[in-house]
């Protein structure tokens, strides 16, 4: 299995993340939203052209790092979903703002005020409001109003809409609460922006979706953009949550078999600084590609334990490889420098995660 490879390896299944990308396009386009895919799960800009091309709109960072990298790649319509505070990354935004367009979320006054101070043309922004995840903004409706009000009095800003992540929404315990998870999302969002247009304030963007919900939430009238990220990769936190298959888990983790300490025990060469400690423990967090029977149990910093069921411990005898997928896609590939990209079962190129570490 990808002898040339050493291992431990990030590969990525070309053909899978084509399949991804079309479909989710197909999907944007079916409902007439647009589609802003977040590059945060894998910092390559090859692949963010590939989404553009598809049909997105632009693409969402996490951070400007991100986004200068996306920038530097001719990638130039950006959404900064993330506050930007302190005068060094203001200063890199001025700069960023001078080779492509740049929107950014908040949640305050103050920020807006950094952003009002850059000077040029108004910087365009979104307010972000707080549908059920407890993270940033505040809840719709009312309060976030309120908000928009005050955000829009800032000089040098102009509010053009509302922005939200339904993080809550990967607890869904089936798709029934997924989807109602997903419609609350967007209403909440269009009732607010109903809100703040009665007062005056017209917000003509509503952009929302994780890659659990961005399939309902793009079906909600009033909702003009969704932001899905995982879901060019997809992982088995989007296989538990029923968005996902085997078969469209692009990205893995190839590991090979270092020890085989009693019958039933495998150890594989990657541990938590290969696949990420997301989800550790939960039933099926990582799997292996095509061994229904092997069950991840634990993993250290260098080693996946493993044990196989009865009937099983013949299989996987010190240096057999397996490809492991991991619970949390994007905490996974910015762990690794390169990733090697396979079509039809063969290696075929070699992609720079470009935007790995950036953080600031």
């Amino acid at each position: 299995m990808y002898a040339e490879l050493d291992t431990p390896a990030l590969i990525i299944d070309l053909d899978a993340v084509r399949s991804n990308v079309t479909e989710m396009a197909k999907t944007a386009a079916r409902h007439g939203v647009g589609l802003r895919p977040h590059i945060k799960t894998h910092k390559m800009p090859e692949l963010a052209r590939m989404q553009v091309e598809a049909g997105a709109r632009g693409v969402t960072c996490a951070k400007l790092g991100e986004a200068e990298v996306m920038a530097d790649a001719g990638i130039g319509d950006i959404l900064l979903a993330f506050p930007i505070w302190g005068e060094p990354k203001l200063r890199r935004l001025a700069a960023l703002r001078e080779r492509a367009r740049v929107r950014v979320s908040l949640d305050s006054p103050d920020v807006a005020a950094g952003l009002g101070r850059l000077g040029g043309p108004p910087v365009e922004v979104l307010v972000e409001v707080d549908t059920g995840q407890h993270r940033l903004g505040r809840p719709p409706g009312r309060p976030t109003a309120d908000l928009v009000a005050e955000i829009a009095a800032v000089p040098g800003v102009t509010v053009v809409g509302l922005l939200t992540l339904a993080g809550h929404a990967y607890r869904s315990r089936d798709a029934a609460e997924l989807a109602a998870t997903a419609r609350r999302e967007g209403e909440d969002l269009v009732e607010t922006a109903a809100l703040c247009a009665r007062e005056g304030i017209a917000l003509r963007e509503i952009s929302v979706g994780c890659t659990p919900t961005a399939r309902y939430a793009a079906g909600v009238a009033g909702v003009t953009e969704i932001r899905p990220g995982t879901y060019i990769f997809n992982d088995t936190t989007m296989m538990r949550l029923g968005v996902a298959t085997e078969r469209t888990a692009a990205a893995r983790v190839l590991s090979t078999v270092i020890a085989r300490p009693t019958p039933d025990r495998v150890v594989f060469d990657a541990g938590t600084k290969c696949l990420a400690a997301d989800g550790t423990g939960s039933p099926g967090w990582i799997r292996a590609a095509g061994l229904p029977h092997l069950h991840l149990d634990f993993l250290n910093e260098e080693h996946a334990v493993a044990r196989l069921e009865p009937g099983h411990e013949d299989e996987l005898p010190v240096g057999a490889r397996a490809q492991l997928i991991p619970s949390h896609a994007c905490a996974a590939v910015n762990l690794f420098d390169v990733a090697h990209g396979v079509e039809g079962g063969r290696v075929a190129t070699e992609l720079r995660v470009a935007a790995r570490g950036a953080v600031r």
